[in-house]
């Protein structure tokens, strides 16, 4: 049995393993980039409806003006998220937009610091700055390939930003909800926001093909329901930053898979851009006191 210490972030790990697996289903997936994004959180909901009126419903009376507000905000945030990353794999590879969508704590670091005055040290922006130049290096290099790449890599920069606004709101939300309460209400509101964008821009809800279906609800329950929920999980405990930085390590298994799956090969700057900002990263996590702890929570989360 894991310490209780070191519960959210084993929880932390299993996501990042989980939302590895989202841009290959993605691709994978036959259909309009709003309308895999409205599939995969309406059969989120429809998973976890059960659980939820049978157990929780009772909560939403707890819900005040500003937890609702918050997590509207955050749903909104969450679908448009989804329907530009989505949509940045139609221009560029599944390397650079994971690799570029994943640079949340360059947002979170600022989001943090503004609405809950977290410190930010100056390995903290140093590290920061190295991964800003690794992003840079990945764009410049898409941008010689073709300019639809670079397109995609700014699509995916914005679904960053998004994705980081998501986690900040629900930050400040999940101190006062319970997991499944916050949840249902987060994706509900993404749900609906994706299916009236899907309308409003005349996309097509279906028929599809079978396996699209499959990746459809492969989406809901891998990346979402052990990816994100986890995170939001996790957020009762541990900072945005910290699921920030841990969300970086998603591009390497995406990238891995991609080439076994798409026979997507890694060109020199994506390469080189990739372990730039890798390495930022890892300036941050190397700082020695958040290493202490973070190692401490490791070796207790062995203890039986």
């Amino acid at each position: 049995m894991f310490n209780e210490k070191a519960r959210p972030y084993i929880a932390i790990i299993i996501g990042v393993f989980s939302v590895s697996m989202s841009a290959i289903f993605v691709k994978l997936a036959n259909a309009e980039s709003a309308v895999i994004a409205f599939y995969r959180m309406f059969f989120s909901i429809l998973i976890m409806s059960p659980l939820f009126f049978l157990k929780y419903r009772k909560e939403i009376k707890l819900l005040n003006k500003k937890d609702w507000i918050f997590s509207a905000i955050a749903g909104v945030f969450l679908a448009f998220h989804f329907i530009l990353w989505f949509e940045s794999l139609n221009y560029t590879s599944v390397a650079s937009s994971t690799v570029l969508v994943t640079l949340q704590p360059l947002f979170a670091f600022i989001g943090t610091y503004i609405f809950f005055k977290e410190k930010v040290s100056l390995q903290t922006i140093v590290a920061g700055s190295i991964a800003i130049i690794g992003s840079f290096l990945i764009s410049w290099g898409d941008f010689l390939v073709s300019g639809s790449a670079l397109y995609g890599d700014i699509l995916a920069l914005i679904a960053c930003a998004l994705i980081t606004g998501y986690l900040l709101f629900g930050q400040d939300v999940r101190q006062r909800l319970s997991l499944i309460t916050y949840t249902m209400v987060v994706y509900s509101v993404s749900t609906i926001c994706l299916f009236f964008y899907v309308l409003i821009a005349g996309q097509s809800f279906g028929p599809y093909e079978s396996t699209d279906w499959f990746w459809f609800g492969m989406l809901a329950i891998v990346p979402n329901l052990l990816g994100h929920t986890l995170f939001n999980w996790s957020l009762k405990w541990v900072s945005t930053n910290t699921i920030s930085i841990a969300i970086l390590f998603e591009p390497v298994g995406a990238a891995i898979l991609a080439y076994f799956i798409f026979a997507e090969k890694l060109i020199s700057s994506q390469i080189i851009g990739g372990i730039v900002v890798v390495g930022g990263i890892s300036l941050f996590i190397l700082d020695f006191k958040k290493m202490k702890v973070f190692l401490k929570k490791l070796l207790q989360s062995a203890k039986v």
